[in-house]
Formats: structure tokens, C-alpha cells, sequence
């Protein structure tokens, strides 16, 4: 349910671009969020209205439809440095992908794109598709018709990677799982979303670590020569918590060597046990940050030099703590977000990704649910709106949001494909929710993908237009 709606200039933006902008934040978008987590019944918190703004809410804004576009979807007006591989750089005080052939490039994926055979799925797959290859190539035709330039985490990456030539190649991502597959061994368990290690305490300081670090990447040499291949995701949403500290130190096992690397730490800080707060905490998550970061990266690094090491996906607490970003910064290209609980993404975060890393980032996951699509919606993170234009109204407001901060290399929706309730053998969080671009029957939701195409389509020339407009204020 959408209506119009009169701001004050103020809003709720504290941000001097958002304030002079409030005025285009012209709709209200109702939503909700399950409680899943929060230790309440069952159920979903009250709808709510959020201010939001779309295209057509711009003050002042006229396509560029003379901006034209390389094989991989690069702004043929820019270029950084040619390297034959996807890498970033910072022009004009903006940071940019660049693309093989050298052109500016905005990454915008779609995440877990992979076919779905099973169960309610089967009839809709086989009705459209002959083969994985026929799926890759309509697949591919359907997401550039879109505006998307690229697949994101857990897609089926092999089944692209020999289409025929005259289809435009998509910048894909490797997830890779350094510490997870690590951890499996040492007791790792399945959580919602993510992986859960015991006591919340990852294994970085394992003296055994870096050598697995060193074999496990060995597998990545063989992509160094892709073109296509943007970059790699070590892990996903790693337990960087705000009580690590506490947790290493809380091992019943004090000849465990989390342990005892967290005893040390305290030691050569002259910081006792009853004397630890947030700001030791912090800092302390920040050593392991380093330690994960430094050693995976060299790894990665070994076998593949020409690709780039984009994160493992912070989400939650490690986004917002200056010390674990600044770690990341020094090994990584670009900073990997999974940003949830924000309809409109906050100016000061956004900011401080950059600041702190002095690297770019991406958002890696976000997304909203229909309930127009008659599913459950109680799995996973994102928020729940009445209809499918509304989840279009909610992708170009928070894509307009991205575009506006110049530390913002690209974004990666959640995901192709609705989750299937027949499926049981999944991860927790993608049960029976209306996460994607496709019904379970390979239909798309139109007023959803309408939208996303309109906002893609004009993505460049929407950078240019902020560029401008905050240049003269």
C-alpha cells in the first residue's frame, strides 16, 4: 500500500545530502519483519509506513540514454587503468569496478541464480528449459534484460562460463569457504544463514590454519586467467561478535590455543580480565579480523594474483566496529556488506565502510518479501511488504541510496528464485519465503523485475546525476 505523503524538510535524515533531498521521499511503503529470533511467538511486528523514493520521485533528474556499454556492461565515457581483470580505483573521488577492457563498471548481481529441479519446481523448469544449457543462455538473456551484470554468491558459475559468444558474459563471484570448511572438522554446525562454531569462536588462531589456507586456495589458481570472474568471498557471515573476546576466553579447554592467543592478547595489553569493556572488545575483534584476513589473503593472493579478494560478507555487529574494517582494508579489494534492518541505507554507514577500510564496498544480500505471493515469509532477514510493486518500490529506494555514496561499487539482490516449501533440506533461513525475482515456477514477479529494470537500466547516468547535484551543495 503505497500513498503520498508530505515531509518535512528535515525527515528523518541527519545527513546534509539527505536533507536537501528529503523532499523526494514522496511515497510510504507499508512493511513488516517476522519475529524469528527475537524470542517472541510466532508471528510478524505490526506494519509500519516508510517514507521511500523511486525514480519518477527525483527533483530534477533526466536520463542519459547516450551512455554506451562494452561487452561486460562497462560505461564506454569512463575508464580507469586496462588490466584484463576486474579490479577498483578511485577517479574523481568516487570509487569504481573497472572492467577487463578498462571501462567504469557498477556491478549489480543476483545471487544463488541456480536451477531448481526438485519438487514443485520440476514441472516449471521443464516446461521453459531443455538442459542446463538452455537455461544458462535464457537465464543469462533474461537478467541483461533486466539490467543485471553479474551473479553473486552461491550461483552455478560452471554452467555460464560457455555460452555462446554473442551473449554478453556476466561478472561472476566464487564463494569459497576458508575457515568453514576448516571448522566442519572441529565442530561447525548449520545455523540459519550461516555457519555456528563452538563457544562463537572461529578457529583463526589454529597454528594449522594457514597451512589449510595454503591448500585449500590451490583451487583457485585455475580461474587466475578468467575474465569474467569479478572476485572471490572467502566465507559467509562469520560470528565476529561483540563478545569474542569473552568467548575465547570462556573455553572450559585452557590449553586451547583460541584461548591462550586470547589470554596473551590481554597480557601484552596490561588489560585484566575484570577490566574488559567494549573498547577492548572491539579492539580485540579487530586481531582476529587481522589474523583471518591477513592469512586467507595471502592464500588467495599465491594462486590467483589477478582477481580480487572481496570479504566474507560482515553482516550484523562486525559492520559497525572501525577496528575490524580497518583490519579488512589492508587485505582486501573490496569490502563484502550483508545489510539488513535498514529500508533506506544510513548515510553515516555508508561513510564510515569507506573511511575505516579505505576500501569501496558492496552489498552482497538484501531483499524484501511480497505477500501477495501467498508464501509463509517467516525465514530469513528481510523485511515483508503487501505487494510485489512495493518490493520494486523498496529495490529502487535502496538502490538510489547505494548510488548516492561514492564508496558503492555495486549491489547483489536476494536472490533469482523463490525458496520452494516442499524443500526441507535446506539452510533454515530460505524456507518458504518470497525472496526472488521468480516464483517457483520460473514466472517472474513483473511488477517487482518491472522496476528493477528501470532503476538498472539507468544506473549510470543516476551516478552522475547525485554526482553532480552533491558536488554543488
Amino acid at each position: 500500500m503505497i500513498k503520498k505523503v508530505i515531509l518535512l524538510s528535515v525527515l528523518f535524515f541527519a545527513s546534509p545530502v539527505y536533507a536537501q533531498t528529503a523532499s523526494e521521499y514522496t511515497l510510504k511503503v507499508s512493511s513488516k519483519i517476522s519475529n524469528q529470533g527475537s524470542g517472541k511467538p510466532p508471528g510478524f511486528s505490526e506494519y509500519k509506513e516508510y517514507p521511500t523514493r523511486a525514480l519518477n520521485t527525483l527533483i530534477g533528474y533526466q536520463p542519459n540514454d547516450k551512455i554506451k556499454l562494452d561487452k561486460y556492461g562497462g560505461r564506454m565515457d569512463m575508464h580507469g587503468k586496462f588490466t584484463g581483470f576486474y579490479h577498483v580505483e578511485k577517479l574523481n573521488g568516487r570509487w569504481w569496478s573497472i572492467d577487463p577492457d578498462g571501462y567504469c563498471f557498477i556491478h549489480k548481481g543476483m545471487n544463488n541464480v541456480v536451477m531448481s529441479r526438485s519438487g514443485n519446481a520440476k514441472d516449471g523448469f521443464d516446461n521453459q528449459f531443455s538442459g542446463s544449457k538452455d537455461w544458462a543462455v535464457k537465464t543469462t538473456e533474461m537478467l541483461e534484460n533486466l539490467g543485471f551484470n553479474g551473479l553473486g554468491a552461491w550461483s552455478s558459475v560452471e554452467d555460464f562460463k560457455s555460452l555462446p559468444a554473442a551473449i554478453r558474459p556476466m561478472a561472476y563471484t566464487v564463494s569459497m569457504d576458508f575457515m568453514g570448511s576448516y571448522g566442519r572438522k572441529k565442530g561447525a554446525y548449520q545455523q540459519s544463514g550461516h555457519l555456528g562454531y563452538p563457544d562463537d569462536a572461529i578457529f583463526v588462531f589454529d597454528k594449522e590454519f594457514e597451512a589449510y589456507c595454503d591448500t585449500y586456495a590451490k583451487q583457485l589458481a585455475k580461474n587466475k586467467n578468467d575474465k569474467n570472474l569479478y572476485g572471490y568471498f572467502s566465507d559467509n557471515e562469520l560470528p565476529f561478535y561483540r563478545k569474542t573476546l569473552d568467548n575465547f576466553l570462556s573455553k572450559k579447554d585452557t590449553t586451547d590455543i583460541g584461548y591462550l592467543s586470547a589470554r596473551k592478547w590481554l597480557q601484552e595489553h596490561h588489560i585484566s580480565r575484570d577490566s574488559i569493556n567494549d573498547i577492548y572488545r572491539n579492539q580485540f575483534l579487530g586481531f582476529v579480523a587481522e589474523r583471518y584476513f591477513s592469512q586467507v589473503a595471502k592464500a588467495i593472493k599465491k594462486y590467483d594474483p589477478n582477481h580480487m579478494y572481496i570479504g566474507c560478507r560482515f553482516n550484523g555487529y562486525p559492520k559497525s566496529v572501525p577496528e575490524v574494517l580497518k583490519a579488512a582494508g589492508k587485505y582486501l579489494d573490496a569490502v563484502s556488506i550483508n545489510y539488513y534492518n535498514q529500508w533506506t541505507p544510513q548515510v553515516a554507514d555508508m561513510q564510515h565502510w569507506g573511511e575505516w577500510a579505505g576500501k569501496p564496498f558492496l552489498i552482497t544480500e538484501w531483499y524484501t518479501k511480497g505477500e501477495d505471493s501467498g508464501m509463509g515469509n517467516f525465514a530469513g532477514a528481510g523485511w515483508v511488504v503487501k505487494t510485489q510493486d512495493d518490493r520494486g518500490l523498496f529495490y529502487q529506494n535502496f538502490t538510489l541510496g547505494l548510488m548516492e555514496s561514492v564508496n558503492c561499487v555495486g549491489w547483489h539482490w536476494f536472490k533469482y528464485q523463490d525458496n520452494d516449501p516442499a524443500n526441507k533440506n535446506v539452510d533454515p533461513s530460505n524456507t518458504d519465503a518470497n525472496k526472488g525475482i521468480l516464483d517457483i515456477h520460473y514466472k517472474s514477479y513483473t511488477p517487482l523485475t518491472n522496476k528493477m529494470k528501470e532503476l538498472n537500466d539507468q544506473a549510470y547516468s543516476l551516478i552522475d546525476f547525485f554526482d553532480k547535484r552533491n558536488k554543488t551543495q
